[in-house]
């Protein structure tokens, strides 16, 4: 069996269930307007597929907004302030880690906010994705008090709701190796990370039958493999009567409209 017809054989099981396995695409690192951010809202266009885009608010071009308009499937959200790293040497990257005091990470995330909401208007979403998809524990329960409904990072959520006021919704299949040739990942680990998480959601295995199975994407990384995978995939789950995309409203929905796909049987 190959890896797309595992895939196919997961979704299968989903649809012979009466469920669909929900999934959502989270691409990050966004700014400006370059042929690969033409490119990624392409494939979102011609695919039909909703994109939850990351933009980093001190990177923001005001001609964002002009480009995201003719983008009605692409939601906003935050991606830190700067990602900037702010650990020291020999501890793994991080911009809202313990690193500073946090009322200037708080600071920061605020002045971030405000700058989106100004440029994105209402294509933004209150929704918060940490550079390095890595955060202070101390920072979480503030989030709400700053404004934000939800947060995502990476692997399987520990719960839910972290702290009262935020639902927690992460990416599970990052496509770029970045510990290695920081190029794409290729097709056989990809999908097995893809179909893995929606196998352990099914049978109640280690990850959360209702969160969504997340896509993660940077498109400023993109080789031509990475891009010929997201591509493959939209087209494959397209349709699927066991699949279903979803957009970051629903996906951050408070409990229980937000709840996703129930968890078929074993």
């Amino acid at each position: 069996m190959s890896d797309w017809d595992a895939l196919t054989a997961e979704l299968d099981r989903w649809a012979e269930a009466g469920e669909a396995a929900t999934l959502w695409w989270r691409d990050d690192d966004a700014g400006a307007p370059d042929p690969a951010l033409d490119r990624l809202l392409g494939l979102a266009r011609d695919h039909g597929t909703p994109l939850t885009l990351a933009v980093i608010p001190a990177r923001a071009d005001p001609a964002l907004a002009g480009l995201l308009a003719d983008a009605p499937s692409v939601t906003a959200v935050q991606h830190g302030y700067a990602h900037l790293n702010h650990a020291p040497d020999g501890e793994r990257k991080a911009e809202l880690g313990a690193h500073r005091p946090a009322e200037i990470v708080v600071a920061e995330l605020a002045v971030g906010w405000d700058r989106l909401e100004t440029l994105l208007g209402p294509r933004l979403r209150p929704i918060l994705v940490p550079p390095w998809n890595r955060i202070a524990p101390h920072l979480i329960p503030m989030l709400p008090e700053l404004r934000y409904a939800g947060l995502s990072t990476f692997g399987p959520r520990p719960r839910a709701r972290p702290t009262a006021g935020l639902i927690q919704a992460n990416s599970h299949l990052d496509i770029i190796d970045w510990p290695g040739h920081r190029g794409f990942v290729g097709t056989g680990a990809a999908l097995a990370a893809l179909t893995g998480h929606l196998a352990a959601r099914r049978t109640g295995a280690v990850a959360d039958p209702a969160e969504p199975t997340g896509l993660l994407t940077h498109h400023l990384a993109h080789d031509h493999g990475a891009w010929a995978f997201i591509d493959a995939l939209l087209a494959r789950t397209r349709g699927h009567p066991g699949a279903r995309w979803l957009d970051a409203a629903t996906v951050f929905q408070p409990a229980p409209a937000a709840r996703a796909a129930a968890r078929p049987g074993r």
